[in-house]
């Protein structure tokens, strides 16, 4: 074998281990900023260039487009023509989908399926709440969280019937709509999000001749951020690798911070019973952080429980001190960070994008965003509106999944009467009482005979208008070019005109349609970076599970700007300057997260937010701050504490050291130039 052709040139020797493993199942134990991706598209490289595993029998699975995207490039970049060709590498959620794709009828779906969000989930429970106990918003909410909860764990209508605690509302509710919501979801020919992982498990372990043949597909699966699976995507991994155990896993228990949407690190644990034969090797070596940061990240780590100790360490030199700024109030927080931010740039030049502020919780955002823009600071704020959120996105992705799925009842209310047909709320509640009856979708209930003995001629014509209308564009949907017929659709509804009527002002219909234009320009360049036409049905189940999947994926753009985003959202990130704020008792830690294993994630986030810091560390905390209406005293997080303290430089409070005079004489030069640039600013625009 000619080494020349090896793609893992630039490993280090334990990276060059984990690529060329093949004796069984490996777990790669890769510490923050020690280069998994690196390892794992080598070690597809490797798979396809010296092992002969054709691309199309291996499958990279993760958790957002982003990795999936950059590791498919990454790839494609170590392989040599049409090596790569036939790789799936995508999110568990893609792979799931693909697999209900092509067992659609062995699982009773029918082409054409919806698959419903966040939001239509809690549309179909409210509606199924409003049928029982009444419609309560809040607890509607809580049994969408305990159903998903639920399907993520495997867990069955009958057996969260038997386990709900009956002094706990909320789990009650959820037990008693469990059963029925996945029967409408099954009525409407819908999949939630959840299902798109416990659909294929439930299939797997229900058909063994279609795990056998899904087996025999995927010969070698990879797995990154693997301490973030839940029990179904563990049980998909399993049954996937099955005695073969042809299997690589790239995990960090560190990292774990997602238990609250069913993440479970003891999934690591789990792979050394499951797999006795199982390799385990550490990337201790950190490319990121300076030594005095990883320092600080494994004092505070090691005070958690580990299923694999590890120590990170760096070649990047020793680095400045970590400081801990404490000040008065919140708005004090956030004018300290935008002046040093300033003062920073002044004496050692750079970009705002080398700049983020991490915080516990959106709602910390405000100050800063304030304090930013006062300060003629651009920043970048993840976690806002996304663009399949607004309005007449909704309206349009309802009309397009309603043309692949008229038993979709979500999308079918949402559209009705948008533009205008003069349906109104009675007519529908008439339609819905006797779909109910009749257990069958709106759609259908338009047709049926009976209907007429309980609607007027005129809102009896009015509907079924309608809904002949959504045969007719429907039937033109499944022959023509998709994109085509979505404009043509546009016309025929006056939707244009609809925007005009019902928007603001001209400016703001204006913008909504370039939104609706953008919608369609993303569906053109999804159909032309195939290499065939896809179907009406195949591009809406692929926008819809892009919307989903984007909304924790918000891409973090070129812009020149400061970074501002929850530590949650920084996974995966790095920033050469970081602030971490709301660094008090209460707040990180959460109050609700003060014992046990929510103390311990909680931990796990605050190491996450230290080791997103390149070359600076800066950690902000106030002495009080408003909490219900209300000035509160605050107290510095323990996290602190189990710092280095002598690594720490604080400033502010009782524990700060006075500046020096070179320090104090540079901070008030970097605000002078910057109240000149200010007076500069201000005359110009005169």
């Amino acid at each position: 074998m000619s080494t020349s052709r090896l793609p893992d040139p630039g490993l280090n020797p334990r990276q060059r281990k984990a690529v060329r493993y093949m004796d069984g199942p490996l777990l790669v134990l890769a510490g923050a900023g020690s280069g998994k991706t690196r390892v794992i598209t080598h070690k597809i490289a490797w798979l396809i260039r010296e092992c002969g595993i054709p691309a199309r029998n291996i499958a990279a699975v993760t958790f957002t487009n982003k990795a999936a995207r950059e590791m498919k490039e990454r790839v494609g970049r170590l392989l040599e023509g049409r090596q790569g060709h036939g790789l799936r590498v995508s999110t568990f959620h893609t792979l799931g989908l693909n697999i209900i794709r092509r067992e659609l009828e062995s699982l009773g779906y029918r082409p054409g399926f919806s698959i419903y969000d966040a939001g239509d989930s809690l549309d179909l429970i409210r509606e199924l709440m409003r049928r029982g106990a009444g419609d309560d918003k809040g607890l509607a909410e809580q049994v969408r969280w305990q159903i998903s909860r639920w399907k993520n764990g495997l867990v069955s209508p009958e057996q969260a019937r038997r386990d709900a605690a009956p002094d706990d509302p909320a789990t009650a509710a959820a037990a008693a709509l469990y059963e029925e919501y996945c029967r409408h979801l099954k009525l409407y020919n819908a999949l939630d999000f959840d299902d798109l992982i416990m659909l294929p498990v439930l299939l797997f372990e229900q058909r063994p001749d279609i795990l056998e043949r899904w087996s025999n597909t995927i010969r070698y699966l990879l797995v990154d951020e693997y301490q973030d699976t839940n029990a179904t995507q563990y049980r998909m991994v399993r049954l996937l690798t099955g005695v073969r155990g042809a299997l690589t896993v790239v995990g960090d228990d560190d990292q774990s911070i997602y238990a609250w949407r069913g993440a479970n690190p003891e999934n690591l644990a789990r792979l050394r019973d499951d797999f006795p034969a199982l390799e385990v090797i550490k990337l201790e070596q950190n490319y990121r952080s300076t030594g005095r940061i990883l320092k600080a990240a494994n004092q505070l780590i090691g005070n958690n429980p580990h299923l694999f100790a590890k120590r990170l360490w760096s070649e990047l030199g020793y680095g400045d001190p970590l400081r801990v700024i404490q000040v008065g109030n919140e708005q004090l927080e956030a004018e300290r960070a935008a002046s040093e931010i300033l003062h920073h740039r002044f004496v050692r030049g750079g970009r705002f994008r080398d700049y983020a502020i991490l915080y516990r919780g959106n709602h910390q955002s405000r100050p800063f965003e304030k304090a930013l823009r006062e300060h003629n600071i651009p920043y970048r704020l993840s976690g806002g509106t996304s663009f399949f959120a607004y309005t007449e996105i909704r309206d349009l992705m309802a009309y397009l999944r309603l043309l692949v799925n008229q038993d979709d009842d979500t999308a079918f209310l949402r559209v009705v009467n948008t533009p205008r047909r003069e349906i109104g709320p009675g007519t529908l509640e008439k339609l819905a009482s006797y779909s109910r009856e009749r257990e069958i979708s709106l759609f259908t209930a338009c047709f049926e005979l009976g209907l007429a003995h309980h609607l007027s001629d005129r809102a009896l014509q009015r509907l079924q208008r309608f809904a002949d209308w959504l045969v007719e564009m429907a039937d033109r949907a499944a022959r023509g070019d998709a994109l085509e017929l979505v404009r043509d659709l546009l016309v025929q509804i006056g939707y244009r005109q609809w925007l005009e009527e019902s928007s603001r002002d001209g400016k703001m219909a204006e913008r909504r349609w370039e939104n609706v234009q953008e919608l369609l320009a993303w569906m053109k360049r999804i159909q032309e970076s195939g290499t065939k036409e896809r179907s009406l049905a195949e591009l809406v189940s692929h926008m819809t599970l892009m919307d989903i999947l984007g909304r924790s994926d918000q891409e973090e753009g070129e812009a020149d700007a400061v970074a501002l985003m929850t530590i949650h959202a920084a996974k995966g990130l790095e920033f050469p300057h970081v602030f971490l704020a709301g660094m008090e008792e209460q707040l990180l830690p959460h109050h609700a997260s003060l014992e046990g294993e929510a103390l311990e994630e909680e931990r796990r986030l605050a190491y996450v937010g230290i080791t997103r810091a390149q070359r600076a560390l800066t950690f902000l905390c106030a002495t009080k701050r408003k909490k219900g209406g209300e000035m509160v005293e605050c107290e510095p997080s323990r996290f602190l504490d189990e710092l280095p303290q002598e690594d720490l430089e604080w400033q502010g409070g009782s524990r700060a050291a006075k500046l020096s005079p070179e320090e104090s004489l540079r901070r008030g030069r970097a605000h002078l130039e910057q109240m000149r640039n200010m007076l500069r600013r201000g005359n110009a625009a005169k």
